[in-house]
């Protein structure tokens, strides 16, 4: 099957700078994809390249097998939302949604019976007589949305759409945006540097560092299966552990402080070789004394941060830095200084090659 949305070689370079170095994506038609990673990761530069609003030094961008790359912006047909929703403030909600159609030369009694019925999908009927400064932030947020789906885009962009939203009101728009573009079945690539976003919202996420692309796979293959260092780190909490494997028949690896480590045997080690392993910090359960069957470590407790619900225990496994979460009930019976065991599972040992 060709992909609906292909990226081929995207290179942008700014002088002796290069911001992107080779990019290569595909996108499935239908498919909610996140552009994840820290700020000047190139996420956002490659966004405004498939808008159209910069040029890439070299590369193609295909569009249902067709290269957009020489197009201006109008001539896309692609919608975009950003953070500050750009509305026309002297336009009433209903015309700031009709304004794409109007530009297209949609008569007016038509538009603006499309743009309201594109405000009731995105939950704001009723609500389009409303100038913006009546409306809330989300409120508001919903109407740029409207305007970028009313003209039927064949591409949804968003870049970091919730970051000018409070905490509980970006998550009740992570999940309406994502029951909007399920009804649509628009396609479409969200920008953000937020992991809860991604992991939430993505069908794929996309992680960019230094302006290349580390992995893009589903959410649960990024958190628990992260084929780079920078992806282990990056997203969630992780204990990267050095090692060297001494029996890659029996995925046996060894760690200064740790000793022998098992993990399930994979193909991909061989003996002598070095690298870092993951564990998770929920991963890791804490005990007075070893479980039965169960790998294990002393450790001592450094700091307890308690959250309520669950507490983040740090500690020292000799001179390796060591997380673990814990439920906030169990917590109680741990104290600061204090030496107890850590155990954890061959299964949740992950072998990170890069």
């Amino acid at each position: 099957m060709t992909s609906f949305l292909r990226l081929e070689g995207i290179t942008k370079r700014w002088g002796d700078f290069t911001a992107l170095g080779n990019v290569n994506l595909e996108v499935e038609e239908g498919e909610f994809v996140t552009f994840l990673g820290p700020s000047g990761s190139g996420k956002t530069t490659t966004l405004m390249i498939i808008a159209g609003f910069e040029d890439a030094t070299r590369g193609q961008v295909m569009v249902n097998g067709r290269d957009i790359a020489k197009l201006d912006p109008h001539e896309r047909n692609i919608g975009i939302v950003f953070q500050n929703y750009a509305l026309f403030p002297h336009r009433t909600a209903v015309e700031n949604v009709y304004f794409p159609l109007q530009m297209r030369g949609v008569k007016r009694a038509e538009g603006l019976a499309r743009a309201e019925e594109m405000l009731e999908i995105v939950g704001l009927k009723g609500f389009g007589h409303r100038y913006p400064k009546e409306m809330s932030g989300g409120q508001q947020q919903r109407v740029a949305l409207a305007r970028a789906l009313v003209f039927k885009p064949s591409l949804l962009l968003l870049d970091e759409p919730l970051g000018a939203l409070d905490k509980n009101l970006r998550e009740q728009m992570q999940i309406e945006i994502k029951r909007i573009q399920k009804t649509l079945g628009v396609t479409t690539i969200f920008v953000t540097h937020d992991q809860t976003e991604a992991m939430s919202m993505s069908d794929r996420i996309v992680v960019f560092n230094k302006g290349e692309i580390e992995q893009a796979a589903t959410p649960l293959e990024i958190y628990h299966q992260p084929e780079t260092r920078f992806v282990a780190d990056f997203i969630g909490e992780s204990n990267l552990i050095e090692v060297t494997v001494t029996d890659a028949a029996t995925g046996t690896v060894q760690a200064a402080d740790f000793g022998n480590i098992r993990l399930d045997p994979d193909a991909r080690l061989t003996n002598g070789q070095t690298l870092a392993v993951m564990i998770r910090p929920e991963h890791i359960k804490l005990s007075r004394l070893p479980k039965d069957g169960w790998q294990t470590a002393a450790m001592v407790i450094d700091t307890i941060v308690n959250y309520g619900d669950n507490a983040l225990v740090l500690g020292m496994v000799g001179e390796t830095p060591v997380r673990v979460r814990v439920l906030g009930a169990d917590v109680v019976i741990l104290k600061e200084g204090e030496a107890c065991t850590i155990n954890w599972q061959a299964s949740h040992v992950t072998p990170v090659l890069k």
